[in-house]
């Protein structure tokens, strides 16, 4: 009986855990904290952080050759489960504010100079460029188009590089707040806007043809992620195909996002994220995501004074291409300075230009790299 309960003893994880699965552990359920308790994009932070906790725990073999986690990362890897997240947020994406409104796609392409702010201090700080362009591109905020660069440029860092830039984008609300009010003024962040003009059936259904067309032309290598991003708003829009639409906004957008995310998370193990390399990638996408805030509220700031006033600078944080998180940031600080403050639609256009942004932004690095 001894030896038995020696051996179950022996065969248990308890006498394995380090110091430094302790600390990813901890860090683990500080996400689910932040996901559960204070409801920070539970969605996108409750998968990863189980992910975490999963891997960090010792003697699973999850992440092992044959284990569980192992099978699904592959999907990760080859640069599957990406487009097919651009096909879902593409089903459940408006365009209409940026159509109604054209000068937001500035916006959009003003809050990706992060990516590039990045890329140079990566290089500067001794990293080859085709790591720079994959760290840079966590400045987008968009999980899906940072994990397939890395994926195509360098597939070592996949694991810390998806890491951050998932955890960014579901620490939004939290990043995002203090830099918009730093930067701008009380007067400024209670500018009422103007309702938009309605947009017909005809412009929603032509403007994903065109811009497919557009983009891909001038950019190849952004078919991936642009194609399937427009191809699942046209489902959308043209209303002949309702199901198909209602699977992807629906089953399909959370299945994918639970197989991403939680093998996301599974890559966080302590050999990896506790490199000083992969500590710098992490801080280098926070400078990243945070330059790309700022740049997009400072040509806010620009348009505001173009057009007398009438354009509230806030909603160039929604630049960022973390849909629709920023763009409830910018309707929550709106409303805090002004209840009947209504910035939600107008944030949108600047936000879904952020998405084709980053994913020219990607066509760009892939054709220069």
């Amino acid at each position: 009986m001894g030896e038995v309960l020696h051996n179950f003893w022996s065969s248990t994880g308890i006498l394995e855990t380090s110091i430094t699965e302790i600390i990813m552990l901890a860090i683990a359920c500080a996400f689910l904290y932040l996901a559960i308790k204070k409801g920070y994009e539970p969605y996108l932070l409750i998968p990863i952080a189980f992910g975490m906790l999963l891997v960090n725990l010792p003697g699973t073999g999850l992440m092992a050759e044959d284990g569980l986690l192992n099978y699904l990362y592959e999907g990760t890897k080859r640069g599957i489960y990406p487009p097919l997240i651009f096909l879902c947020v593409g089903a459940s994406t408006d365009f209409g504010p940026l159509i109604a409104n054209p000068k937001s796609i500035l916006l959009g392409a003003a809050a990706q100079f992060g990516i590039f702010f990045a890329l140079i201090g990566a290089v500067l700080l001794g990293f080859p460029l085709k790591e720079a362009a994959s760290i840079g591109i966590i400045g987008g905020a968009d999980g899906p188009t940072a994990i397939f660069l890395t994926g195509q440029l360098a597939p070592d860092l996949l694991g810390p590089i998806a890491l951050a830039a998932y955890s960014y984008m579901a620490l939004v609300p939290i990043i995002q707040p203090p830099i918009i009010r730093f930067l701008t003024t009380k007067e400024e962040r209670q500018v009422k806007m103007s309702q938009l003009r309605p947009v017909s059936k005809k412009e929603k259904i032509i403007f994903p043809i065109v811009v497919t067309i557009f983009t891909i032309k001038l950019l190849p290598s952004s078919a991936p992620l642009i194609g399937m991003l427009m191809f699942g708003n046209l489902i959308r829009e043209s209303g002949v195909v309702p199901k198909l639409a209602e699977t992807a906004q629906n089953s399909l957008m959370y299945i994918i996002t639970i197989i991403l995310g939680i093998t996301v998370g599974a890559k966080a193990t302590a050999d990896v994220l506790l490199q000083e390399s992969t500590l710098l990638i992490v801080a280098l996408g926070l400078v990243a995501f945070s330059v790309g805030t700022i740049s997009g509220v400072l040509f806010g700031k620009i348009m505001y004074r173009l057009s007398n006033g009438k354009i509230n600078p806030m909603i160039g944080a929604a630049g960022v291409s973390a849909v629709p998180m920023a763009s409830r940031v910018v309707q929550k600080v709106g409303q805090e300075e002004n209840p009947s403050n209504f910035l939600l639609m107008h944030a949108m256009g600047p936000n879904v230009a952020g998405v084709i942004g980053s994913a020219v932004a990607a066509g760009i690095l892939l054709n220069m790299f």
